[in-house]
This record gives structure tokens, C-alpha cells and sequence, in this order.
């Protein structure tokens, strides 16, 4: 498709995470002329924990990513969970939608990767690019571009179209600059990590901690907030963070770096999280969950990933629905390209936040009052303690929380999942 001359691009997508360069590919592979704005250089790092569950891998086959451990992913085959009395290894589910396998490989890579499969694709990729905001039209309020800096110099730049993506993370600078502010109603997450050389970095199970102590006085450990986790990389290394919801008291008050490094002083010994074995810092991140900031669409401008409050409430994770939206998003795209300026194009458009709400919005709503649930100590205990001993709900505790069920033709926990997705009001 050609581009008009006073347009820089038919579609601008800013930032080149997951969700950016995800549907950067799947817009350059219909042919779409698309600038890919990136604010940092490749390679480059992010805080997170490194793993995806089978949700995300099937994001990376869609695009057509090897996912093999010969092309350079750690594969698990389930998440262990720990408390202080039980430990649980739980098989990914075998599924008609999702592959048995979960994978694991540092951001570092893993977003290079994905940003040269949509080059290859024939996006144009700038980096050192920082966007600060969207152009309008001044009469119509309609989004024509973006403004920012660039390259070393900080040269003031501009670049036109006529369809922006918002994939610049929990920054959301674009949604912010166009009046979309997030909502406080619902739950954020705050997520530190930190990588150990560890003897157990090709465990087959990534792990999930649900209770943190401190065990620094023997006589009265202390249950600490928050959750952990403990990826291995297969590398020497293993990623170890953990993270706490804003439904939690301490949310404001916890100095996390701190509450890592106490919560880790308790692990054994053996399994090597001391400071001695740590590479790097330890770094932090917001993760915006459920829905926090909306509308997705407006005026010309799609909110992807991060920039729309798709983290998961249940469990943090964010890259799945980051692909999942993108993927969303460049289709509906394509469609509105194809049709003339004006309401039928903007009927097209409109599609994408009903496409979400179909997707992830009654899981989502479920997924809030859960966080809500589980930001009270006394609540978070029990079901750690009396439902996990509960063999027959861990499979739908499992499922549930990892959003890795057959939503059509699965078994009876998959049809429970579905059931309440649908029945939930959507966020």
C-alpha cells in the first residue's frame, strides 16, 4: 500500500518491546508501511522475569519464532510452587491451544529478537527515538503523528500517519498526552529481580514462592508481603525477583530492594541467591494491570500491551497479552486501511476494544477481585495454607491463575474457566 507524500507512514508504532514489535511484523506482513520507534539502542535490557508460560510461546509460533532449545530458549516443563509446608510440581497442561512447554531467555535477547523478525518483515525501525507525545488535529482532536528527540544530539523530530500504537509501556506518555489517564480503581503490581549464578539454573520447573519469609531471627521468622519467583536461564544463571500488589498496606511503604535481599538471605544456602553470586543490579519495574487505563481506541490512536493496563492480575505476567493485543490490533488495522476515511473506517477501529473485552476482559475482572482478595495477609495465608491442600482444586487454581486453559472443547476445568470468564462482567 502507498503512502501519501505529507505521510511519513500509514501507521506509526512506538516503542519496540513485545507488543511494538509484534504487531509491527504482523502489519509490515500485510504489507502495511509501518515506522517502528524505539526510544533505546538494541540489544537493551528489561526488568522481568524472563519466563513465559505456554500463553506467550504460542505468541512466538504464531509469529514464527523457533522456540527450540537448539535456537537458544531454556524450556520448563511446569511451575513448582513453594510455601512454607508445601511444595507442588504441576505439569503444564496438555492443550489443544497451547504447546506442553513454557520457555525462558533474558529480555536482553529476547526483545532484539523479536524487533529484527519485524525489520525482516519490513518494518522501518528507528532507535534513539524517544516520543513524547501525539501530534492532533487541532479542530478535530484526531491523532496525525508523533513528536519527540532523537539520536544523541536530542534533535527535535516529527513523524506523520494517520493510526498510531501505543506500545511505550507503563510510561504511557502517548495515552497520557491525549488525556487517557489510568484508573486507581484498579490493581498495579511492583516486580524487583536480580539474576545469581545458581547451581539450579537448568531446573525444569520455574518456580513460584507464595510465601516469603525472614528468617534473619530464627526464634520468630516473619512472613514478609508479596510473592516470589525463581526462573532458570540454563545459562549459570537464574532470574529471582519478587512482586507485590497495590492492594497490599505496604505497597507504598515496602523498600523492595531491600525485601529481596531479606527474603533471600532465608533461601538456602546451597542454592546460591547471595550477594556474592549476583550479576548486576537489582532492577524494578511497574506492572499495570487489568485494564488500568482505557479507552484502547481513540481518535486514531490504539493502546497495546503495557500502555493499556494489560499485565495480568492473576499472575504478572504481561508479554502474552502484550503479543495477544498487538496481534489484535494489527488486524483491525489492516481492516481500517483498507476502507475509506471516515465512519466505515472508524467502525473498524472500533472493533479492537471489543475485541479485547471479548478476549481478556471477564478474565481480567475476575482477575481484580482476586488481586483484591489477596492484598489482605490474613486471606493470602489460608489459601496458601488450607487450598492448596485441596487436590481437586488445584487444577483449577493452576489453570486459572496461569490463563492456560482450552477456552473451546476443553476438559470440565477448562469449561468452569471459560464459564466464569464469560460470565464475569467485563472491565
Amino acid at each position: 500500500m502507498s503512502t501519501p507524500a505529507e505521510q511519513d507512514a500509514q501507521v506509526i508504532v512506538v516503542g519496540a518491546g513485545p507488543a511494538g514489535a509484534t504487531a509491527a511484523t504482523y502489519l509490515a506482513r500485510a504489507g502495511i508501511d509501518v515506522l517502528l520507534l524505539e526510544k533505546t539502542t538494541f540489544p537493551r535490557d528489561k526488568v522481568c522475569g524472563d519466563g513465559l508460560t505456554p500463553r506467550g510461546v504460542k505468541q512466538l509460533i504464531d509469529l514464527g519464532i523457533d522456540t527450540s532449545e537448539e535456537a537458544g530458549w531454556m524450556h520448563s516443563k511446569g511451575l513448582r510452587i513453594r510455601t512454607d509446608e508445601l511444595l507442588l510440581e504441576l505439569p503444564w497442561p496438555e492443550l489443544t491451544s497451547f504447546p506442553p512447554y513454557g520457555v525462558s531467555r533474558t529480555r536482553h535477547d529476547f526483545d532484539e529478537l523479536l524487533a529484527r523478525t519485524a525489520q525482516r518483515a519490513g518494518a522501518r525501525l528507528l532507535e534513539r527515538v524517544t516520543v513524547q507525545g501525539a501530534l492532533t488535529d487541532e479542530r478535530t482532536g484526531r491523532i496525525t503523528g508523533v513528536y519527540g528527540k532523537s539520536g544523541p544530539e536530542r534533535e527535535p523530530v516529527r513523524y506523520r500517519a494517520p493510526l498510531v500504537l501505543a506500545c511505550d509501556g507503563v510510561s504511557a506518555r502517548l495515552a497520557l498526552s491525549v488525556g487517557i489517564e489510568k484508573s486507581d480503581t484498579r490493581p498495579m503490581g511492583v516486580a524487583v529481580r536480580r539474576y545469581y549464578r545458581s547451581p539450579r539454573h537448568s531446573e525444569p520447573y520455574i518456580e513460584g514462592h507464595l510465601e516469603l519469609w525472614d528468617r534473619s531471627d530464627p526464634r520468630q521468622p516473619k512472613l514478609l508481603p508479596g510473592y516470589g519467583w525463581a526462573f532458570p536461564l540454563g545459562d549459570g544463571t537464574v532470574n529471582v525477583g519478587l512482586g507485590m500488589l497495590s492492594t497490599s498496606k505496604a505497597f507504598r511503604s515496602t523498600d523492595y530492594r531491600a525485601l529481596l535481599r531479606t527474603w533471600l538471605d532465608g533461601t538456602p544456602e546451597e542454592w546460591g541467591y547471595r550477594e556474592e553470586n549476583a550479576t548486576g543490579r537489582i532492577g524494578g519495574a511497574g506492572l499495570p494491570m487489568g485494564f488500568n487505563r482505557t479507552p484502547h481506541y481513540r481518535a486514531g490512536l490504539l493502546l497495546v500491551g503495557d500502555s493499556g493496563g494489560m499485565v495480568s492480575p492473576f499472575n504478572g505476567e504481561g508479554i502474552p497479552s502484550a503479543m495477544e493485543s498487538a496481534k489484535l490490533a494489527a488486524e483491525h488495522v489492516v481492516q481500517a486501511l483498507a476502507r475509506p476515511e471516515g465512519p466505515s473506517r472508524e467502525r473498524a477501529l472500533a472493533g479492537y476494544p471489543q475485541a479485547l473485552k471479548e478476549l481478556m476482559g471477564g478474565y481480567y475482572r475476575l482477575g481484580n477481585v482476586f488481586a483484591k482478595l489477596i492484598g489482605h495477609p490474613r486471606v493470602m495465608r489460608a489459601c496458601t495454607k488450607y487450598g492448596l491442600r485441596v487436590k481437586t482444586l488445584i487444577p483449577l487454581v493452576y489453570k486459572g491463575m496461569s490463563g492456560c486453559y482450552d477456552a473451546k472443547d476443553g476438559d470440565a476445568v477448562d469449561r468452569i474457566i471459560a464459564a466464569a470468564t464469560r460470565l464475569a462482567p467485563s472491565v
